[in-house]
Protein backbone atom coordinates (compact mmCIF):
# COMPACT_ATOMS: atom_id res chain seq x y z
CA UNK A 1 0.00 0.00 0.00
CA UNK A 2 2.84 2.40 0.81
CA UNK A 3 3.71 4.96 -1.88
CA UNK A 4 6.72 3.89 -3.93
CA UNK A 5 6.82 6.67 -6.52
CA UNK A 6 9.97 8.02 -4.85
CA UNK A 7 11.83 5.13 -6.45
CA UNK A 8 11.53 6.94 -9.79
CA UNK A 9 13.35 10.01 -8.48
CA UNK A 10 16.76 10.72 -10.10
CA UNK A 11 18.52 10.29 -6.75
CA UNK A 12 18.27 6.52 -7.21
CA UNK A 13 19.76 4.18 -9.79
CA UNK A 14 18.17 1.03 -11.21
CA UNK A 15 20.18 -1.04 -8.75
CA UNK A 16 18.59 0.86 -5.87
CA UNK A 17 15.12 0.43 -7.35
CA UNK A 18 15.69 -3.30 -7.66
CA UNK A 19 16.96 -3.44 -4.09
CA UNK A 20 13.89 -1.61 -2.78
CA UNK A 21 11.48 -3.95 -4.54
CA UNK A 22 13.31 -7.17 -3.75
CA UNK A 23 14.05 -6.28 -0.16
CA UNK A 24 10.52 -4.98 0.34
CA UNK A 25 9.03 -8.30 -0.76
CA UNK A 26 11.53 -10.32 1.28
CA UNK A 27 11.05 -8.27 4.45
CA UNK A 28 7.26 -8.54 4.14
CA UNK A 29 7.62 -12.33 4.12
CA UNK A 30 10.15 -12.42 6.94
CA UNK A 31 8.24 -9.98 9.14
CA UNK A 32 5.42 -12.46 9.67
CA UNK A 33 7.77 -14.34 12.02
CA UNK A 34 8.85 -11.26 13.97
CA UNK A 35 7.25 -10.32 17.26
CA UNK A 36 7.37 -7.39 19.65
CA UNK A 37 9.51 -8.80 22.47
CA UNK A 38 9.22 -7.73 26.07
CA UNK A 39 12.18 -6.11 27.79
CA UNK A 40 13.53 -9.42 29.07
CA UNK A 41 13.23 -11.04 25.62
CA UNK A 42 14.78 -8.26 23.56
CA UNK A 43 18.39 -9.51 23.71
CA UNK A 44 17.58 -12.89 22.23
CA UNK A 45 15.29 -11.33 19.63
CA UNK A 46 17.97 -8.88 18.51
CA UNK A 47 20.65 -11.56 18.28
CA UNK A 48 18.30 -13.76 16.27
CA UNK A 49 17.58 -10.92 13.85
CA UNK A 50 21.28 -10.25 13.28
CA UNK A 51 21.93 -13.93 12.63
CA UNK A 52 18.99 -14.12 10.24
CA UNK A 53 19.94 -10.96 8.35
CA UNK A 54 23.45 -12.32 7.97
CA UNK A 55 22.17 -15.60 6.57
CA UNK A 56 19.93 -13.74 4.11
CA UNK A 57 22.85 -11.60 2.93
CA UNK A 58 21.25 -8.30 3.95
CA UNK A 59 24.14 -7.32 6.20
CA UNK A 60 26.46 -7.30 3.20
CA UNK A 61 25.25 -3.74 2.69
CA UNK A 62 26.91 -2.70 5.96
CA UNK A 63 30.52 -3.43 4.93
CA UNK A 64 32.69 -2.81 1.82
CA UNK A 65 32.93 -5.44 -0.92
CA UNK A 66 36.52 -6.37 -0.08
CA UNK A 67 35.28 -7.81 3.21
CA UNK A 68 32.10 -9.55 2.13
CA UNK A 69 30.00 -6.55 1.18
CA UNK A 70 28.20 -5.62 -2.02
CA UNK A 71 29.56 -2.17 -2.90
CA UNK A 72 33.20 -1.10 -3.10
CA UNK A 73 32.49 1.38 -0.32
CA UNK A 74 29.49 1.94 1.92
CA UNK A 75 26.57 2.95 -0.29
CA UNK A 76 24.41 5.32 1.72
CA UNK A 77 21.40 5.04 -0.58
CA UNK A 78 21.33 1.27 -0.12
CA UNK A 79 21.61 1.69 3.64
CA UNK A 80 18.73 4.18 3.58
CA UNK A 81 16.54 1.90 1.49
CA UNK A 82 17.24 -1.01 3.82
CA UNK A 83 16.51 1.00 6.95
CA UNK A 84 13.34 2.54 5.54
CA UNK A 85 12.10 -0.89 4.49
CA UNK A 86 12.89 -2.58 7.79
CA UNK A 87 11.53 0.28 9.90
CA UNK A 88 8.23 0.14 8.04
CA UNK A 89 7.76 -3.38 9.38
CA UNK A 90 9.59 -3.46 12.71
CA UNK A 91 11.65 -1.04 14.79
CA UNK A 92 13.85 -3.69 16.37
CA UNK A 93 14.67 -5.13 12.94
CA UNK A 94 15.79 -1.70 11.79
CA UNK A 95 17.85 -1.33 14.98
CA UNK A 96 19.55 -4.71 14.50
CA UNK A 97 20.52 -3.88 10.92
CA UNK A 98 21.56 -0.30 11.60
CA UNK A 99 23.87 -1.10 14.49
CA UNK A 100 25.84 -3.57 12.39
CA UNK A 101 26.64 -0.67 10.09
CA UNK A 102 27.22 2.04 12.69
CA UNK A 103 29.17 -0.16 15.11
CA UNK A 104 31.54 -1.36 12.41
CA UNK A 105 31.45 1.85 10.36
CA UNK A 106 34.62 3.35 11.87
CA UNK A 107 36.49 0.18 10.91
CA UNK A 108 35.08 0.26 7.37
CA UNK A 109 35.94 3.93 6.92
CA UNK A 110 39.17 4.37 8.88
CA UNK A 111 40.44 1.00 10.08
CA UNK A 112 43.70 -0.67 9.09
CA UNK A 113 43.46 -3.65 6.77
CA UNK A 114 44.14 -6.09 9.60
CA UNK A 115 41.23 -4.73 11.64
CA UNK A 116 38.95 -4.79 8.62
CA UNK A 117 39.81 -8.40 7.84
CA UNK A 118 39.31 -9.44 11.45
CA UNK A 119 35.90 -7.89 12.05
CA UNK A 120 34.05 -6.92 8.88
CA UNK A 121 33.47 -10.35 7.29
CA UNK A 122 31.94 -11.56 10.57
CA UNK A 123 29.74 -8.46 10.72
CA UNK A 124 28.48 -9.15 7.18
CA UNK A 125 27.69 -12.77 8.06
CA UNK A 126 25.89 -11.80 11.25
CA UNK A 127 28.43 -13.70 13.32
CA UNK A 128 29.73 -10.69 15.27
CA UNK A 129 27.45 -8.04 16.75
CA UNK A 130 28.84 -4.51 16.68
CA UNK A 131 28.42 -1.51 19.00
CA UNK A 132 29.34 2.18 18.81
CA UNK A 133 30.42 3.55 22.21
CA UNK A 134 30.56 7.34 22.17
CA UNK A 135 28.08 8.81 24.68
CA UNK A 136 28.83 9.22 28.37
CA UNK A 137 26.77 10.26 31.41
CA UNK A 138 28.04 13.84 31.07
CA UNK A 139 28.95 13.86 27.39
CA UNK A 140 26.09 13.17 25.04
CA UNK A 141 25.65 15.92 22.46
CA UNK A 142 28.77 17.60 23.86
CA UNK A 143 31.09 14.78 22.78
CA UNK A 144 34.30 16.75 23.38
CA UNK A 145 33.50 16.64 27.10
CA UNK A 146 33.95 12.87 27.27
CA UNK A 147 35.92 11.81 30.32
CA UNK A 148 36.88 8.25 29.39
CA UNK A 149 40.65 8.21 28.87
CA UNK A 150 43.02 6.20 26.73
CA UNK A 151 46.61 5.88 27.93
CA UNK A 152 49.34 4.48 25.70
CA UNK A 153 51.61 2.09 27.58
CA UNK A 154 55.26 1.37 26.94
CA UNK A 155 54.50 -1.72 24.85
CA UNK A 156 52.11 0.27 22.62
CA UNK A 157 48.95 -1.14 24.17
CA UNK A 158 46.05 1.13 25.10
CA UNK A 159 44.55 1.32 28.59
CA UNK A 160 40.97 2.55 28.88
CA UNK A 161 39.39 3.96 32.03
CA UNK A 162 35.91 5.47 32.33
CA UNK A 163 32.36 4.68 31.29
CA UNK A 164 29.96 4.95 28.38
CA UNK A 165 26.17 5.00 28.50
CA UNK A 166 23.13 4.63 26.24
CA UNK A 167 25.21 2.18 24.23
CA UNK A 168 23.09 0.33 21.67
CA UNK A 169 23.77 -3.42 21.68
CA UNK A 170 25.38 -2.97 25.09
CA UNK A 171 25.43 -6.38 26.72
CA UNK A 172 25.03 -8.41 23.51
CA UNK A 173 27.80 -6.95 21.35
CA UNK A 174 30.83 -9.03 20.45
CA UNK A 175 32.94 -5.88 20.08
CA UNK A 176 32.68 -2.17 20.81
CA UNK A 177 34.12 0.74 18.85
CA UNK A 178 35.13 2.99 21.76
CA UNK A 179 36.06 6.67 21.70
CA UNK A 180 38.20 8.14 24.47
CA UNK A 181 40.14 11.22 25.40
CA UNK A 182 43.90 10.97 24.75
CA UNK A 183 45.56 13.27 27.29
CA UNK A 184 49.07 12.59 25.99
CA UNK A 185 48.04 13.95 22.60
CA UNK A 186 47.21 17.38 23.97
CA UNK A 187 43.99 19.28 24.40
CA UNK A 188 41.26 18.06 22.06
CA UNK A 189 43.00 14.78 21.24
CA UNK A 190 40.96 11.57 21.14
CA UNK A 191 41.36 8.00 19.98
CA UNK A 192 39.06 5.32 18.59
CA UNK A 193 39.81 1.70 19.45
CA UNK A 194 38.11 -1.67 19.02
CA UNK A 195 37.45 -3.54 22.25
CA UNK A 196 36.28 -7.16 22.24
CA UNK A 197 33.44 -7.78 24.67
CA UNK A 198 35.39 -10.37 26.65
CA UNK A 199 38.38 -8.08 27.27
CA UNK A 200 39.28 -7.93 30.98
CA UNK A 201 38.40 -4.57 32.48
CA UNK A 202 35.29 -4.07 30.35
CA UNK A 203 32.03 -4.63 32.20
CA UNK A 204 28.34 -4.14 31.53
CA UNK A 205 27.45 -2.11 34.59
CA UNK A 206 23.76 -1.54 33.95
CA UNK A 207 21.07 -2.41 31.45
CA UNK A 208 18.90 0.55 30.44
CA UNK A 209 15.18 -0.05 29.81
CA UNK A 210 13.53 2.38 27.40
CA UNK A 211 10.00 2.95 26.07
CA UNK A 212 10.63 0.85 22.95
CA UNK A 213 12.59 -2.20 24.17
CA UNK A 214 16.04 -2.33 22.58
CA UNK A 215 19.30 -3.64 24.06
CA UNK A 216 21.01 -0.63 25.68
CA UNK A 217 23.55 -0.51 28.49
CA UNK A 218 26.03 1.47 30.51
CA UNK A 219 29.50 -0.04 30.22
CA UNK A 220 32.61 0.65 32.26
CA UNK A 221 36.34 0.40 31.64
CA UNK A 222 38.70 -0.20 34.54
CA UNK A 223 42.26 -0.73 33.39
CA UNK A 224 40.91 -2.28 30.20
CA UNK A 225 43.84 -3.01 27.88
CA UNK A 226 43.73 -3.56 24.14
CA UNK A 227 46.70 -4.08 21.80
CA UNK A 228 48.28 -1.35 19.71
CA UNK A 229 46.62 -2.77 16.61
CA UNK A 230 43.16 -2.02 18.03
CA UNK A 231 43.59 1.66 17.16
CA UNK A 232 41.28 2.96 14.42
CA UNK A 233 42.82 5.74 12.36
CA UNK A 234 45.46 7.94 13.95
CA UNK A 235 46.15 8.57 17.62
CA UNK A 236 44.73 11.96 18.54
CA UNK A 237 42.24 12.04 15.66
CA UNK A 238 39.50 9.85 17.12
CA UNK A 239 36.93 12.62 16.98
CA UNK A 240 37.42 12.79 13.21
CA UNK A 241 36.61 9.07 13.09
CA UNK A 242 33.45 9.54 15.15
CA UNK A 243 32.13 12.54 13.22
CA UNK A 244 33.08 11.08 9.85
CA UNK A 245 31.17 7.92 10.67
CA UNK A 246 28.11 9.87 11.79
CA UNK A 247 28.34 11.86 8.57
CA UNK A 248 27.69 8.62 6.68
CA UNK A 249 25.03 7.10 8.92
CA UNK A 250 23.05 10.17 10.03
CA UNK A 251 21.03 10.20 6.80
CA UNK A 252 20.00 6.61 7.47
CA UNK A 253 18.38 7.67 10.75
CA UNK A 254 16.14 9.90 8.65
CA UNK A 255 15.40 6.92 6.43
CA UNK A 256 14.28 4.86 9.41
CA UNK A 257 12.01 7.71 10.49
CA UNK A 258 10.65 7.74 6.96
CA UNK A 259 9.78 4.05 7.23
CA UNK A 260 7.98 4.63 10.51
CA UNK A 261 6.04 7.56 9.02
CA UNK A 262 5.00 5.65 5.90
CA UNK A 263 3.63 2.82 8.04
CA UNK A 264 1.71 5.28 10.22
CA UNK A 265 0.15 6.93 7.18
CA UNK A 266 -0.84 3.58 5.71
CA UNK A 267 -2.44 2.52 8.99
CA UNK A 268 -4.30 5.83 9.17
CA UNK A 269 -5.59 5.63 5.58
CA UNK A 270 -6.74 2.06 6.11
CA UNK A 271 -8.61 3.06 9.25
CA UNK A 272 -10.34 6.20 7.97
CA UNK A 273 -11.56 4.42 4.85
CA UNK A 274 -13.26 1.75 6.95
CA UNK A 275 -14.43 3.65 10.03
CA UNK A 276 -17.91 5.21 10.00
CA UNK A 277 -18.99 8.19 12.11
CA UNK A 278 -21.98 10.51 11.86
CA UNK A 279 -23.37 8.61 8.90
CA UNK A 280 -20.28 8.55 6.69
CA UNK A 281 -16.72 7.22 6.60
CA UNK A 282 -14.04 9.25 8.33
CA UNK A 283 -12.19 9.68 5.03
CA UNK A 284 -15.04 11.87 3.74
CA UNK A 285 -14.53 14.53 6.41
CA UNK A 286 -12.49 17.53 5.27
CA UNK A 287 -10.61 17.67 8.57
CA UNK A 288 -9.52 14.06 8.04
CA UNK A 289 -8.40 14.82 4.51
CA UNK A 290 -6.46 17.88 5.65
CA UNK A 291 -4.59 15.82 8.23
CA UNK A 292 -3.80 13.12 5.70
CA UNK A 293 -2.51 15.76 3.28
CA UNK A 294 -0.20 17.18 5.94
CA UNK A 295 1.11 13.69 6.68
CA UNK A 296 1.76 12.91 3.02
CA UNK A 297 3.50 16.26 2.51
CA UNK A 298 5.76 15.67 5.52
CA UNK A 299 6.73 12.24 4.22
CA UNK A 300 7.60 13.43 0.70
CA UNK A 301 9.67 16.38 1.91
CA UNK A 302 11.52 14.06 4.29
CA UNK A 303 12.21 11.58 1.50
CA UNK A 304 13.59 14.34 -0.72
CA UNK A 305 16.01 15.45 1.99
CA UNK A 306 17.05 11.92 2.96
CA UNK A 307 17.79 10.72 -0.55
CA UNK A 308 19.40 14.01 -1.55
CA UNK A 309 21.85 13.62 1.33
CA UNK A 310 22.49 9.97 0.50
CA UNK A 311 22.94 10.70 -3.23
CA UNK A 312 25.31 13.56 -2.48
CA UNK A 313 27.49 11.36 -0.27
CA UNK A 314 27.51 8.47 -2.75
CA UNK A 315 28.20 10.52 -5.87
CA UNK A 316 30.30 13.40 -4.56
CA UNK A 317 32.24 11.60 -1.85
CA UNK A 318 32.78 14.74 0.20
CA UNK A 319 31.41 15.47 3.65
CA UNK A 320 27.64 15.97 3.72
CA UNK A 321 27.41 17.41 7.22
CA UNK A 322 24.78 20.01 6.29
CA UNK A 323 22.71 17.73 4.07
CA UNK A 324 22.73 14.84 6.54
CA UNK A 325 21.80 17.12 9.44
CA UNK A 326 18.86 18.51 7.46
CA UNK A 327 17.71 15.03 6.51
CA UNK A 328 17.82 13.69 10.05
CA UNK A 329 16.26 16.78 11.59
CA UNK A 330 13.35 17.08 9.19
CA UNK A 331 12.62 13.38 8.81
CA UNK A 332 12.61 12.58 12.52
CA UNK A 333 10.63 15.65 13.57
CA UNK A 334 8.14 15.14 10.73
CA UNK A 335 7.75 11.44 11.49
CA UNK A 336 6.87 12.30 15.08
CA UNK A 337 4.10 14.58 13.77
CA UNK A 338 2.88 12.03 11.23
CA UNK A 339 2.67 9.26 13.82
CA UNK A 340 0.94 11.56 16.30
CA UNK A 341 -1.56 12.39 13.56
CA UNK A 342 -2.18 8.70 12.98
CA UNK A 343 -2.78 8.17 16.69
CA UNK A 344 -5.32 10.99 16.64
CA UNK A 345 -7.16 9.58 13.64
CA UNK A 346 -7.32 6.10 15.15
CA UNK A 347 -8.53 7.40 18.51
CA UNK A 348 -8.58 4.70 21.17
CA UNK A 349 -7.02 2.15 18.84
CA UNK A 350 -4.03 4.44 18.42
CA UNK A 351 -3.13 4.17 22.10
CA UNK A 352 -3.98 0.48 22.50
CA UNK A 353 -0.91 -1.45 23.58
CA UNK A 354 0.55 -3.46 20.73
CA UNK A 355 -1.31 -1.72 17.92
CA UNK A 356 1.15 -0.84 15.11
CA UNK A 357 0.54 2.89 15.56
CA UNK A 358 1.06 2.70 19.33
CA UNK A 359 4.31 0.81 18.76
CA UNK A 360 5.42 3.44 16.25
CA UNK A 361 4.62 6.20 18.74
CA UNK A 362 7.16 4.68 21.14
CA UNK A 363 9.72 3.78 18.49
CA UNK A 364 10.01 7.21 16.87
CA UNK A 365 10.84 9.22 19.97
CA UNK A 366 14.44 8.10 20.36
CA UNK A 367 15.32 8.99 16.77
CA UNK A 368 15.04 12.69 17.61
CA UNK A 369 17.78 12.16 20.22
CA UNK A 370 20.39 9.64 19.11
CA UNK A 371 23.20 10.40 16.64
CA UNK A 372 22.72 14.07 17.46
CA UNK A 373 19.58 15.64 18.93
CA UNK A 374 17.32 17.84 16.84
CA UNK A 375 18.76 20.86 18.62
CA UNK A 376 22.30 19.82 17.69
CA UNK A 377 21.26 19.35 14.07
CA UNK A 378 20.02 22.94 14.01
CA UNK A 379 23.36 24.14 15.33
CA UNK A 380 25.17 22.07 12.72
CA UNK A 381 23.05 23.50 9.91
CA UNK A 382 23.46 27.07 11.12
CA UNK A 383 27.20 26.58 11.58
CA UNK A 384 27.56 25.31 8.03
CA UNK A 385 25.51 28.23 6.71
CA UNK A 386 27.58 30.83 8.55
CA UNK A 387 30.85 29.18 7.56
CA UNK A 388 29.81 29.27 3.91
CA UNK A 389 28.94 32.95 4.24
CA UNK A 390 32.35 33.72 5.77
CA UNK A 391 34.10 31.80 3.04
CA UNK A 392 32.21 33.69 0.33
CA UNK A 393 33.05 37.02 1.96
CA UNK A 394 36.75 36.18 2.30
CA UNK A 395 36.94 34.98 -1.30
CA UNK A 396 35.18 38.08 -2.61
CA UNK A 397 31.99 36.31 -3.63
CA UNK A 398 29.80 37.63 -0.84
Amino acid sequence: MSDSTYLDWPFLDDAHRDLARQLGAAVAREATAWSHPSAHEVDAACVALVRRFGALGWLRHTVPAAFGGIHASLDVRSLCIARETLAYHDGLADFAFAMQGLGSGPISLYGARELQERYLPRVARGEAIAAFALSEPNAGSDVVSMATTATREDNGAWRLDGEKTWISNGGIADFYTVFARYPAGGDGAFVAVVVDADTPGLAVAERLPIIAPHPLARITFDGCRVPAGALIGEAGKGLRVALGTLDVFRSTVGAAALGFARRALDEAVRHVRARHAFGKVLADFQLTQARLADMALAIDTSALLVYRAAWTKDTRGARVTREAAMAKLHATESAQQVIDGAVQLLGGLGVSAGHPVEVLYREIRALRIYEGTSEIQKLVIAGQLLEAARHDEESGHG
